[in-house]
């Protein structure tokens, strides 16, 4: 059952959210559930959703359930559904990959994917929900993400948020025929916490 919150433009009691973890403005950020597999499934399997990531072979619902479960056993990945607040509609999902706390560290990702919402800042604010507890929940110094060169706005959102392109992996990705760089980008705590003051 969801909690009610302030602010709702649905009604004057409040929004209903589907027990949020990370809350923003637009979106709030909440743990994978096993009964959120049929609708992740076919983002998964959208051709133009799966252009921007690794993601190049089919996924099935029980997959999909498999890889919730082992969600909850596994203290190195993170996992949240994305979901908007007007209308607590899954949106897409992002987390944390490989969490190393001896040198505080982790690989962040995100996948807005309903299309509809594309272009709309509802990935922005999720990336800066997630970066905000990265750093200042878990204390982590850097945050490290990959991203297609063929991927323009992403890359803004990123450079936005404060992460530096580091490198880039030449010809690493081949889509549509032909290779593709990837780019590498990271963020330090200092920068993060320089950026909200």
């Amino acid at each position: 059952m969801g909690r009610r919150y302030p602010g709702s433009q649905n009604s004057d009691a409040g929004l209903i959210m589907n027990n949020p973890f990370l809350i923003g403005t637009k979106v709030y950020l909440r743990a994978l559930e096993r009964g959120d597999a049929p609708t992740v499934v076919p983002w998964f399997n959208d051709p133009e959703v799966t252009r921007f990531l690794l993601r190049h072979w089919p996924l099935n619902v029980q997959a999909e359930e498999r890889f919730i479960d082992q969600l909850g056993q596994n203290e190195h990945d993170l996992a949240l559904l994305i979901a908007r607040r007007d209308d607590d509609r899954p949106i897409g999902v992002t987390g944390l990959q490989q969490l190393n706390s001896k040198n505080r560290n982790a690989a962040f990702g995100i996948n807005i994917g309903d299309k509809s919402c594309w272009g709309q800042g509802f990935g922005t604010e999720a990336t800066a929900l997630l970066l905000g507890y990265a750093f200042d929940t878990l204390n982590l110094h850097r945050i490290t993400l990959q991203v297609f060169e063929y991927n323009p706005r992403a890359i803004r959102v990123y450079e936005k948020l404060g992460f530096r392109r580091e490198g880039v992996l030449r010809q690493e990705n081949y889509r549509d025929g032909r290779y593709w760089d990837t780019i590498v980008m990271g963020l330090l705590r200092g920068e993060w916490l320089g950026m909200k003051g």
